[in-house]
Formats: structure tokens, C-alpha cells, sequence
């Protein structure tokens, strides 16, 4: 349910007022979040103060989206229990009906000032409560063990008797540095309000998917070095009026055993900002297309053009020993270069160069192989892809349902959700290709790999459902003019 975009109206006055206190967008741990609150409070701002603005600002959003209906709010003993008394007080003083439910008294001095503010009465359990709005405001972030039987039970029949969820920073029962679902059976919310800063679980599979919309509520957050930045807009400049296709960019895709993938992407990179494209085909039968140029040719000519900007091998480049050539020809060149489909399968530690800019763009069996091929071990596919970027030195772009994309200097950006009709054959070249005719105008392989994720999300949600690759690829063209 689009809750947010039922009232469009409604938010874009808020929206733009929240935006010019945002400050940072940023993505922090639970101990990155505690310990930018800690120094605000080392600073002089009291805990309950910052709990005041922090619920304040998410009442606001909470009572229009409520828009008069009646509202229950679910409190737990800690500090986030504490922003849910805090919400109550203000969600009635605006008029609304309010009830809370808290299971068990606060704990922390905050939460007990909290419960003081509000005053009225704490309903312990959920027998008699139902209605149109449910608050979740039990535990929020940090959390990293299931909730008790008692609670998953009382969450899930107070979810079951309201018509519309809404959790404070994180729903419970969900950990918000890993995304994992600590409960079965837990509900879906409609809107999830992210408190200071964005969490990991807000990008993250599966726990993504139990969110619903995602807001962030700003608290005066500052930045915190080595942070994890959520995938934004990005601003591409057109063409200066002096530029011609090789100042904008040669690139070239290196095709192999099956044509139609790096045709595919060298589709995506025509539209993609390049100033010239071409496929260095295996075979000299292949389809013509009047719009790309293609030479078949022995590669070691076709590579020769001093003037290349930037390469793209693996899409079709088969796996065989003419294909591992083609590679080693390619790194050759010791051009800015992307890595792609059955190029991961062949790539090995000693066929790098740490001084080219490389960016390898693997799905999660692809990113596999590489850890395996580069002896890297970790739990998570954000910590395989950050541990691979600094093992082998390249920009690893985890692509999937949440792709990850991560800088060998420890930068990490997280994409939010893509449509879910990008799972088709295809759209992984159409990537590819788009980044390699960012890396050809000149962009370094990380904000390359961000340009690429970004257009290519925005393609697809141009092409509205069902598209095909080919589609993808020209959509792309439409997706560089809302940037430029």
C-alpha cells in the first residue's frame, strides 16, 4: 500500500520543510547512531530533549498520515518506548484520539520523563485496542534477539485489528544492521520513519520488505566519518559546446562467444553519455546494427586506438581459453575497465594491476567466485563485496534486489529498491553497459558505478512493467535527461 502517495498533497509542504533540516543522508550502524547521539549529548543537549525533537518531528508525520483517524501507540520500556509516549502526547494535543499500550513501566530516566509528559493512562495490554493507526514504538533499533513470546504475540494482534502500521526507526523484531527477520510471523508495515539517520535493515533483504514506505525524521545528526551513504540523484553535466565523441568518451565492449549480450550493453552505453561506442566482435557474421559500430577484427588492433577511454568485457564472452584471452588482452591495456558476467569467472589476482580503476559488477553466484577466487570470507553479501573491493583493490558493484556498491578506500553506498521487473534475462548487460559509458566520460569506476545503478533503476521504472532487455537499454537515454 503507497500510503504516503494516497495524500500526496498532503507531504509535499512537510517534505519541504523537513528537507532543509536534513542535513547529512547517511546510513549508520546501531554504534555509529549511539555514538553520534552521545556527542550530542556531550555537547549539552539533554536525552529527553533530543527525544522531544526526535518524536516531535515524527508525530508530524504520523498525524498526517493519520488524518484524524484515531491512533494507538504501542511504547516498550527503553528510550524508544519513550519517543512513543512522546508522540502520544503531541498526537493528541493536535486533536487526535490517542491510546497507549505499554507492556511493561520505562526503564531509562528519558522514557520515565516521556511517561510523565504524557500522563494519561498505559493500557499493559492489547485486549480492548483497535482502530485505524498502530505506532510501533516497542524497541526501534538495536535490536539483536527475537522478541519474547509475549510481545511478537501482542505486535502481531494489535497489526492484525488496525488498518494502517507505522514503525519508529526499525519495526521490532528486526535487526537493523543485519536486515534479519529475529521473529516469524511479524507484520508489514505501511510506513517506517528512520530516526536521525538510515539503517542498514532499510536497505536491506528481507527486512526491507516488512517497511513499506521509508522516511527519514532529522534530529541534527552530523556527519560521521566512514558512514555508508544511501545511492542518490546524481547530477551528470551535458556536453560542453566545444566537445566532440572522443573528448566525451571512447568505450569499448569486448565481445565474445555469444554476441548478443555485448550488443545488449553496448545498446545501454550509446545512451548512456559516451561520445562513441563500439563492439569489438569475435565473429565477423554477426548482426549488423546501423547505429553501433562494430569491428571484428584481432583484438589487439582493435585496442590499439590510444584514444580509448574505457572497456567493458563479459557480457558473452564465453569461458573458454579464446575467451580468457580476449580478457588478458583487454587488461592489457591498463584502461579504466568493467568486469562483468564470465569475465568474474575467469579474473584472478595476478591479472590485476592495483594502478587501473577497475569495476566489477557481480551477482551474488558471480560474487562468490570472486571471493573465493581472492580468499575472502565474510557473512553477509555487504561484507563480501566490502571485503572483496579492498582484497583485490577495485569498486565491487553487488548488484540484486538491494545492490551494494563498495570502494576499495572503504566507501559503501546502498541502493534503495529497484522495480522488481529488472529480474529478467539481459538487464545485468544493460548495467554494464551503462557503467561503461560513465567510466568512458571521464568518471571515476565508484561514482560510475553509483551514475550506473541509479539510471538504470530509473529506466526501468520508466518502462513500467513486463519490458524487455532491449527495452531497458533505450530507456536509458530518457533516464540521463532527467539528470542532466
Amino acid at each position: 500500500m503507497a500510503i504516503l502517495r494516497q495524500w500526496g498533497p498532503l507531504f509535499d509542504a512537510y517534505t519541504t520543510a523537513i528537507a532543509s533540516v536534513m542535513g547529512p543522508e547517511q546510513i549508520l550502524t546501531t554504534q555509529q547512531m549511539r555514538d553520534a547521539e552521545q556527542r550530542i549529548f556531550d555537547a549539552g543537549t539533554p536525552v529527553f530533549d533530543l527525544m522531544k525533537l526526535a518524536a516531535s518531528r515524527a508525530a508530524e508525520w504520523i498525524r498526517r498520515i493519520a488524518a484524524g483517524r484515531n491512533v494507538t501507540v504501542l511504547c516498550g520500556f527503553g528510550n524508544n518506548g519513550g519517543d512513543g509516549y512522546v508522540i502520544a502526547h503531541c498526537l493528541q494535543k493536535a486533536g487526535l484520539v490517542v491510546q497507549v499500550i505499554a507492556p511493561e513501566p520505562p526503564k531509562t530516566s528519558a522514557a520515565k520523563q516521556a511517561r510523565a509528559l504524557w500522563g494519561g493512562e498505559a493500557l499493559t495490554s492489547g485486549g480492548g485496542a483497535h482502530g485505524e493507526v498502530l505506532v510501533d514504538c516497542l524497541f526501534g533499533s538495536g535490536l539483536t534477539r527475537p522478541l519474547s513470546g509475549a510481545l511478537a504475540l501482542l505486535l502481531r494482534d494489535l497489526a492484525e485489528r488496525h488498518q494502517t502500521l507505522i514503525a519508529l526507526d526499525v519495526p521490532s523484531g528486526i535487526a537493523s544492521d543485519t536486515g534479519e527477520l529475529l521473529n516469524e510471523s511479524l507484520p508489514r508495515f505501511d510506513v517506517t520513519l528512520a530516526l536521525g539517520a538510515w539503517k542498514i535493515a532499510h536497505f536491506t533483504l528481507p527486512a526491507r520488505d516488512w517497511m513499506g514506505e521509508e522516511r527519514l525524521v532529522p534530529i541534527g545528526i552530523d556527519l560521521v566519518e566512514g558512514a555508508m551513504e544511501p545511492l542518490c540523484k546524481p547530477h551528470i553535466l551535458a556536453p560542453s559546446s566545444d566537445s566532440h565523441k572522443y573528448l566525451r568518451g571512447l568505450g569499448i565492449v569486448v565481445g565474445g562467444a555469444m554476441p548478443g549480450a555485448g550488443q545488449l550493453a553496448a545498446e545501454a552505453a550509446m545512451r548512456a553519455g559516451a561520445g562513441y561506442i563500439k563492439l569489438a566482435s569475435q565473429a565477423a557474421d554477426q548482426a549488423p546494427n546501423s547505429g553501433l559500430v562494430q569491428e571484428s577484427g584481432p583484438l589487439d588492433s582493435v585496442l590499439s586506438d590510444e584514444r580509448i577511454a574505457a572497456l567493458l568485457v563479459g557480457p558473452g564472452l564465453g569461458r573458454d581459453d579464446r575467451a580468457r584471452e580476449r580478457l588478458e588482452l583487454a587488461l592489457a591495456m591498463k584502461k579504466p575497465i568493467v568486469l562483468d558476467a564470465d569475465a568474474l569467472h575467469l579474473i584472478s589476482p595476478e591479472m590485476l594491476d592495483d594502478g587501473v580503476p577497475v569495476l566489477a559488477t557481480p551477482h551474488d553466484g558471480e560474487l562468490q567466485a570472486l571471493c573465493r577466487q581472492f580468499s575472502v570470507v565474510a557473512d553477509t553479501r555487504r561484507g563480501r563485496a566490502q571485503a572483496l573491493a579492498c582484497a583485490a583493490n577495485i569498486v565491487v558493484l553487488a548488484k540484486g534486489p538491494d545492490t551494494v556498491i563498495a570502494g576499495a578506500d572503504g566507501r559503501v553506498t546502498l541502493a534503495p529498491a529497484a522495480p522488481a521487473w529488472l529480474s529478467v534475462a539481459g538487464t545485468g548487460d544493460v548495467l554494464a553497459g551503462i557503467a561503461l559509458s560513465r567510466m568512458a566520460t571521464g568518471t571515476d569506476a565508484f561514482s560510475a558505478a553509483c551514475e550506473a545503478v541509479w539510471l538504470h533503476g530509473e529506466a526501468a521504472r520508466m518502462c513500467g512493467p513486463a519490458f524487455t532487455p532491449l527495452e531497458l537499454a533505450k530507456a536509458v537515454r530518457n533516464a540521463l535527461a532527467k539528470r542532466l
